[in-house]
């Protein structure tokens, strides 16, 4: 009998420890989901270099800790405000001028800003890993059988500030209102004073500016950066944002630590190799039962 227990103890642990896990990892993709979502929300656009943004904050949180030796949070501050400045560029030197053309020709473009971000940083830093700087105490607390460390504290922390942030921006700021204006239509906006093409640049540099954050946050998290590391993250975020409801910031929120559980779990009891699997097929799954999304609307579009 006492066997039985020891061993149900363990197992609740187990589970326990991995959605500890899960809930730091899918903090950050939360942060980069936000990002989709909210591009989305404004212009209906899949900004697929928006993966790619993060990998540059990370570097940016990299070089500055690096070569200043200054510490988390102003490392953070200073990939935040970088991303943000790439984000803006980014609108408006590739996305701006295709405002009016299909689809499909901004989703290729947005494809080809990726791809263009990945090569010049290969270009300038090279294409090895490197290890990130230690920038946080490698504390580590011990409750039961569980394992917290100091480093997911942090995240889960930053990612909660910068989410409530997000909200009172949103929600509460004049700026705010003008974006949820345009998301609900955007010549109405236009006719109603609203700078539609200054609130659009603003929403991409809030978005990139998270995506910074969860870049430097990774660093912290895995220790290592790469300039193809935004691929695969970018795309688990979309899948995040497609579950939560694209277009919807709560969603995004909790479509990110879902599937951030749901990684760890399959990594604790199963096989981490097929983590991203399950991912993807979760993404599949979602499409079939409610293309909308957690907490998405159904819209028609007029043909």
């Amino acid at each position: 009998m006492l066997f039985i227990v020891i061993k149900g103890g363990v197992a609740v642990d187990q589970l326990l420890q991995q959605i500890v896990n899960g809930i730091s990892l899918g903090s950050i993709y939360a942060l980069i989901a936000l990002g989709y979502t909210m591009v989305y929300g404004i212009i209906k656009l899949i900004n697929f270099a928006h993966g790619d943004v993060y990998m540059v904050g990370a570097y940016v949180g990299f070089a500055v800790t690096t070569y200043t030796s200054v510490g988390f949070i102003p490392a953070l501050i200073i990939s935040m405000a970088a991303c943000a400045l790439l984000g803006m560029s980014i609108e408006k030197i590739a996305y701006k001028p295709l405002r009016n053309s299909t689809r499909i020709a901004v989703l290729i473009t947005a494809i080809g800003v990726s791809l263009l971000l990945e090569y010049l940083m290969m270009y300038f830093v090279g294409a090895q890993v490197r290890s990130y700087p230690k920038l946080l105490s490698g504390t580590v607390f011990t409750i039961g059988g569980i394992v917290i460390k100091s480093q997911q504290i942090y995240i889960v922390v930053t990612a909660i500030v910068l989410m409530v942030i997000l909200q009172y921006i949103v929600n509460k700021t004049k700026v705010g209102k003008a974006m949820r204006a345009v998301s609900a239509d955007k010549d109405a906006a236009q006719l109603m004073g609203i700078k539609v093409d200054s609130t659009i640049s603003f929403t991409f540099a809030i978005g990139s500016a998270l995506a910074g954050a969860g870049g430097v946050l990774v660093g912290v998290y895995y220790n290592s950066i790469d300039p193809l590391m935004g691929m695969m993250p970018g795309l688990k975020a979309f899948v995040a944002a497609v579950f939560g409801g694209i277009g919807s910031i709560p969603g995004a929120m909790i479509g990110g630590l879902s599937i951030g559980m749901l990684e760890t779990l399959v990594s604790g009891y199963g096989n981490s190799m097929y983590r991203d699997a399950a991912v993807f097929a979760f993404l599949i799954i979602i499409l079939i039962l409610k293309p909308s999304g957690l907490m998405g609307k159904n819209t028609k579009e007029k043909v």
